[in-house]
């Protein structure tokens, strides 16, 4: 074979590579709505996320089209293992003040997240983009609160995930006028 016909295949080869690697690695936008299975209402249509803790499907139905695909989701980083600011571990929930002061939302409305490196964060609650493999099956982790400790049970998990911080969260239910925890749903300018 001619060097360049050599070089040729080469190149050919090298393109088919990256075409190859850059299609398995395209991550896929979505919504908290896109973790329910089609046949689950959405807690937004009953009004309030406090109905979410007294639907009749509490959550256990997992959606399995996103198994193992890498998706980018935003939510509000509840840390579950930290060391000062620097979070290793933390739940992504859907609103403010879920698991603490509200009920807990169903189990595939939670996503259990381990960041590919600490975390810095600056509050509970911190709106953030999580982008890794999603993996759908039962976790049970221990979350401290001030008033004790609770076990809440997420639907997903995303291990070595890229965390970044984002200014709002597309689909965030908004917590209503007499909430508690209504500041922190608070505007950026």
């Amino acid at each position: 074979m001619s060097n360049r016909l050599k070089s040729t295949a080469a190149l050919a080869a090298m393109l088919i590579s990256i075409t190859a690697g850059s299609a398995s690695a395209e991550t896929t936008h979505i919504l908290w709505k896109d973790l329910r299975p089609a046949t689950q209402p959405a807690s937004e249509s009953v009004g309030l996320p406090m109905i979410a803790a007294k639907m009749p499907d509490r959550g256990e139905t997992l959606s399995l089209n996103l198994q193992d695909k890498t998706v980018q989701l935003a939510g509000y980083a509840l840390p579950i293992d930290r060391e000062g600011d620097l979070v290793y571990q933390f739940l992504l929930v859907p609103w403010t003040g879920a698991c603490s002061h509200m009920p807990t939302p169903p189990p595939n409305q939670i996503l259990l997240v381990t960041p590919s490196r600490p975390y810095r964060i600056s509050q509970a609650y911190q709106p953030v983009s999580v982008t890794g493999a999603l993996e759908p099956g039962m976790e049970k982790s221990q979350l401290f609160l001030l008033d004790g400790a609770s076990v809440i049970q997420s639907g997903y998990t995303v291990r070595k995930a890229e965390v970044v911080n984002v200014d709002a969260v597309p689909d965030t239910i908004t917590q209503p006028a007499n909430s508690p925890w209504r500041f922190l749903n608070k505007k950026k300018n």
